[in-house]
């Protein structure tokens, strides 16, 4: 079974490949190609994996080209993990929407938007030539902003592909873990879009267990989204929400801790991987170990600013193990190659589960996955206050889709109004200028 990994000379792409490296089922990934058009990257991360693979029986074959056509052709499944403009990019993205007092994360406020806004088209174009040269594969996308960029992508591939993302899993675990349950066996209600939902329930042998955490403060305090968030407003909520939503809720004190950050968070990986890729540029550079070290050192400083803001101190040492999305990624291949059935958090289609939404509104649940892809699964209805920020937000990502569509300046400036964290049109319009200005391939919006 082959695997196409665009994107391929990424800096996570070697967790994806330790996964691979630990499934020895029948019908497992046998080749795996990676596409990139950075060709120094594409060797580097090569070299990475090879060391990975040394003295490891049966290990999936690895080519690697700058040729994406060639890439797409046979594949069985396809992960897309691409970040367009790279990580100058997504500091850019930062920069531009700091110096208008508002957020500039990269899925989240103006940053997510100017992300998607140079995403969609390549993102598209990506999903044209799977429809053209692999039309049976499976399409897994990474990229973000994740719900986002499957949602274009449905247009053109319908159910075939699936957005994943480590943030649900990883809060579940969280959560099932100081409740004292395993959390491979607690069933989790989530809820929402990607980057953009709450934890309602986990269920231990049947039995909902978030009440009794909601009871009990000092239990409540002492995993990270408590400490992030605080006892008090988790309990005004009676749900945990993901990390994310300290955007949202916290956004004053989110912006002021990121303009007086010596570095924002893209700029750090910008640098951080310069590094990496610099030093795999000499030859006898350990290559496993320079990653490893340097994976370290990025997942202590995740959402480093808002822990600062919220005064919630270092992550837990059981959270800086690898996000998990490669786990996912696994579970979800074998799921439908192997028809192996598996209940998990993707971005799919809405279909009727979020009566305030379209069917074609890709939402993030969970799902019961089979041979034949991933099915919503039904859930409850979102109270007032979470509906009205779906709903808000999923408006914003329309517009997001229709200005890559049509090209429209205009399109592009309501976008940027209507999302709740830009407080101005006035200040949408300066975004809008600033990231053309900023992004060559932002030149498309005119009018």
């Amino acid at each position: 079974m082959q695997l196409t990994i665009l994107g391929g000379g990424g800096f996570r792409v070697p967790l994806v490949y330790g996964a691979l490296l630990g499934d020895r089922a029948e019908g497992r990934v046998t080749d795996v190609v990676l596409h990139d058009l950075d060709a120094g990257r594409l060797d580097a991360v090569a070299r990475v994996l090879a060391e990975q693979a040394a003295g490891v029986p049966g290990a999936p074959a690895v080519t690697a080209t700058t040729d994406l056509d060639e890439a797409l052709r046979g594949a069985d499944f396809v992960f897309s993990a691409i970040r367009v403009g790279g990580l100058e990019g997504r500091a850019a993205d930062e920069r531009v929407a700091l110096a208008e007092g508002v957020l500039g994360q990269e899925t989240v406020g103006a940053g997510g938007i100017a992300y998607g806004l140079r995403t969609v088209p390549v993102a598209v174009d990506i999903a044209r030539r799977v429809a053209r040269l692999a039309p049976d594969a499976w399409v897994i996308n990474f990229t973000n902003p994740a719900g986002l960029v499957t949602e274009a992508m449905s247009r053109h591939l319908g159910n075939r592909v699936i957005g994943i993302c480590d943030s649900p899993v990883g809060l579940g675990r969280r959560v099932a873990r100081v409740l004292g349950g395993d959390p491979d066996e607690a069933f989790i209600d989530y809820v929402g879009l990607n980057h953009l939902g709450w934890l309602r329930g986990l269920r231990i042998a049947g039995r909902d267990e978030l009440p009794r955490l909601l009871a009990d403060p000092e239990l409540l305090g002492s995993f990270e989204e408590g400490r992030l968030f605080g006892v008090d407003w988790l309990r005004s909520l009676g749900a945990i929400p993901n990390e994310y939503l300290h955007y949202y809720y916290f956004n004053r004190e989110a912006v002021a801790a990121y303009q007086a950050a010596e570095q924002t968070r893209g700029a750090f990986l910008r640098d951080q991987q310069a590094r990496f890729y610099e030093a795999l540029g000499h030859p006898g550079a350990p290559a496993l170990k320079t990653w490893d070290a340097t994976r370290a050192e990025r997942e202590a400083t995740y959402m480093a600013e808002n822990r600062e803001a919220a005064g919630a101190g270092e992550r837990a040492e059981e959270d800086l193990g690898s996000g998990g999305y490669e786990k996912v990624a696994l579970a979800l291949m074998r799921a439908i190659a192997r028809d192996e059935r598996a209940t998990l958090i993707l971005n799919v289609r809405n279909g009727a589960t979020l009566a305030a939404l379209d069917a074609d509104a890709v939402i993030e649940v969970p799902c019961s996955v089979d041979a034949n892809g991933a099915h919503p699964m039904a859930v409850g209805p979102l109270p007032g206050h979470a509906t009205g920020l779906v709903c808000s937000v999923k408006a914003v990502e329309r517009e997001v889709l229709a200005a890559a569509d049509s090209g429209s300046r205009a399109t592009a400036v309501k976008a940027f109004a209507l999302h709740p964290l830009v407080d101005s049109v006035a200040v949408a319009r300066r975004l809008v200028e600033g990231y053309r200005e900023a992004h060559p391939g932002l030149a498309y919006l005119r009018g």
